[in-house]
């Protein structure tokens, strides 16, 4: 049996309000979804949902949706989101190597690059089981990862960004990038500079490359049925950003 791997790798996280503020306008993987789904009373499940970018916006066009992440900040916050603007969506603290849900549905999917927190060979694979459980037959997984751009991986990338944060101060940070070829892991570290504070938080994310991928849903029961190379739907190739996976289970 394998360790969790996630409990001491969320300081990304740490913060939900301003994780929430980053990402809140971004939406191109929700039309993406959204296409593939074709009636509205279907129950659906998220998972790794973060706080509640997709799950809102999917219960609020009528499907029953099932959000689950590990986080419980993240997870909070998505319930007082929906809450504020009157949508019922099921949301619960799991792990989703280890999914407990009173539902099964023909249609699941993670985004915001998710996969990548599965370090390692043997929760990779608990990950496609769990799905699978609570798959249909026939039903679909769809997910994305970061294509493994070797050009960029094999340097170590140190680089600095300046924004302004959720109360209105000027945030500057230090990135630090560096990749294991061995583990398939890429280390960040971060430098987060405010005017009265300094904190440092840092992630880990593992790359698997395309063939590696197709075997994997394979020897999971799943079959490759599209990669996309971003959720613009654009053709997949060896300089693509992302690999958008579209699975079917078949056994």
């Amino acid at each position: 049996m394998y360790k969790n791997e996630f409990s001491g790798n969320l300081e990304k996280y740490e913060n939900p309000i301003e994780y929430d503020v980053i990402h809140k306008n971004y939406n191109v993987d929700l039309y993406f979804i959204e296409n593939l789904l074709s009636t509205n009373n279907d129950t659906i499940i998220e998972l790794a949902c973060g706080t509640g970018r997709l799950a809102i916006p999917l219960a609020k066009k009528g499907f029953n949706v099932y959000a689950v992440d590990i986080h419980e900040g993240m997870l909070q916050l998505a319930i007082e989101k929906a809450k504020k603007q009157n949508v019922h969506v099921h949301f619960s603290v799991q792990d989703c190597t280890q999914l407990q849900l009173p539902v099964s549905s023909n249609f699941i999917y993670m985004t915001s690059n998710a996969f990548q927190h599965f370090l390692s060979n043997e929760s990779q694979n608990a990950l496609f089981q769990s799905v699978k459980k609570h798959l249909q037959p026939g039903g679909e997984f769809v997910f994305d990862t970061r294509n493994a751009l070797l050009s960029e991986l094999s340097i170590v990338d140190e680089y600095e960004e300046n924004s302004i944060n959720s109360n209105g101060e000027k945030l500057t940070i230090q990135h630090r990038e560096e990749y294991d070829p061995i583990s398939q892991i890429l280390t960040c570290r971060s430098i987060n500079k405010l005017e009265h504070a300094t904190f440092e938080d840092s992630i880990r994310l593992r790359y698997t490359y395309p063939m590696e991928m197709k075997r994997l849903l394979e020897q999971n029961g799943f079959e490759l049925l599209h990669i996309n190379g971003s959720w613009n739907k654009s053709d997949f190739t060896k300089d693509s950003p992302a690999m958008i996976i579209h699975a079917r289970l078949i056994k």
